[in-house]
């Protein structure tokens, strides 16, 4: 089952997908991307690529070892997300030779559905509110949404208290029987985090996630101490490694990306070291349809699981959505908040490869947004 051929393509609105087929014709896919430097992800990809092609596809954990390994230099966004594409890719092509789900081959499904939420969003906390009972009129029982917009290292009293009245307004919209998650995306210093959590104690949020950014992992133990709500963080940890210290400091989510930490052979072991913390998994996925695909195989597979982020009508998905590339669309049914586990070989998913060739024929070049502060100054976005 040697690698006969590796090709990238960049797909819209901001995907990258990576498709690799055996010399005996069985096709695995995977998408490797980080968003806004996905031109730096396929050129790794290549670079990876002439150790692979003529190898055993088999040979996943070895082939992991090597790409992450092999180089004298390692880690690094960039080069784990080309290592979780391919890997997404490989663990697709064995699931396939052999008949299964992946999950089966990490040790079979330890539950029959999966929770998901869905993102909200709005300008106002009326808008904000209307998209969260639409999202709840349609089935789903948690979404989730950013805390704000460009903040400074300590605002004033009154954009404190307008955070604060957003999320008990979204609160006294939705109701109790109803989950919010709120997305701090690293853009609170940790003093505002700090003065912010407390006030938003009330709403019972079921999670705060990215609270500081990564860089700051180690004051996580000061914010997790300082509130009675769940801390979630992982996004931009890629490793074992990078989780190892952030574990112990009292958070309730790691939330790794299977399209950036390694795929799913990483994401699985970083699931494990969290469930020895008491730590549950909710992998972050505001991404496409394989991504998604490989999250759900590590989902139906860990004890741990909490919940599954999914990207159908984000505001990133402008032209292209979630399902769009599929042959069908059907697997990724969400009935009253869950997607039911799937049955097929591999991934579980058919990527409708005519589809996929003809976006690339007009590959993307997104890029995040810069945001500044009134002073000019750089903010984060």
């Amino acid at each position: 089952m040697d690698i006969a051929s590796i090709e990238t393509f960049f797909v819209r609105p901001r995907w990258l997908f990576v498709r690799i087929e055996t010399a005996d014709g069985i096709v695995g896919w995977g998408e490797p991307i980080v968003e806004g430097r996905a031109e730096a992800v396929a050129a790794v990809v290549e670079i990876l690529a002439e150790r692979l092609v003529g190898a055993d596809a088999s040979r996943i954990e070895d082939h992991w070892q090597v790409m992450t390994k092999g180089g004298f230099y390692r880690g690094g966004p960039v080069l784990s997300s080309a290592v979780a594409g391919i890997d997404q890719a490989l663990w697709d092509i064995k699931g396939k030779a052999l008949g299964v789900p992946v999950y089966d081959l990490l040790g079979g499904a330890v539950r029959d559905k999966v929770r998901v939420y869905t993102w909200v969003g709005g300008d106002t906390v009326q808008a904000l509110a209307e998209d969260a009972l639409r999202a709840k009129e349609s089935g789903f029982d948690a979404v989730k949404c950013n805390g704000a917009a460009q903040l400074g290292p300590i605002e004033s009293p009154a954009a404190v208290r307008r955070i604060a009245a957003q999320f008990t307004e979204l609160r006294a919209a939705v109701g109790d029987d109803f989950d919010i998650a709120i997305d701090f995306h690293g853009r609170f210093s940790t003093a505002m985090t700090r003065r912010v959590l407390p006030l938003l104690e009330p709403v019972l949020p079921l999670f705060v996630e990215e609270p500081v950014l990564p860089e700051f992992s180690r004051d996580l133990a000061a914010v997790t101490a300082g509130t009675s709500i769940p801390i979630a963080t992982g996004e931009r940890l890629f490793s074992r490694a990078d989780f190892r210290d952030v574990l112990p400091t009292g958070i309730a989510v790691a939330q790794p990306d299977l399209s950036h930490a390694g795929g799913i052979s990483e994401v699985r072991r970083i699931a494990a070291m969290a469930e020895a913390y008491d730590v549950a998994l909710a992998p972050h996925c505001p991404l496409g349809p394989i991504a998604l695909a490989a999250s759900l195989q590590v989902d139906f597979a860990t004890p741990n699981f909490l919940i599954q982020e999914q990207s159908l009508g984000i505001h990133y998905n402008q032209g292209n959505d979630l399902l769009d590339y599929l042959v069908d669309p059907a697997v990724f049914a969400f009935d009253e908040g869950y997607v039911a586990r799937p049955t097929k070989p591999g991934l579980g998913i058919e990527v409708d490869e005519a589809a996929v060739r003809q976006a690339a024929r007009e590959p993307h070049r997104w890029r995040n947004q810069v945001w500044r502060l009134r002073d000019g100054t750089f903010a984060e976005w």
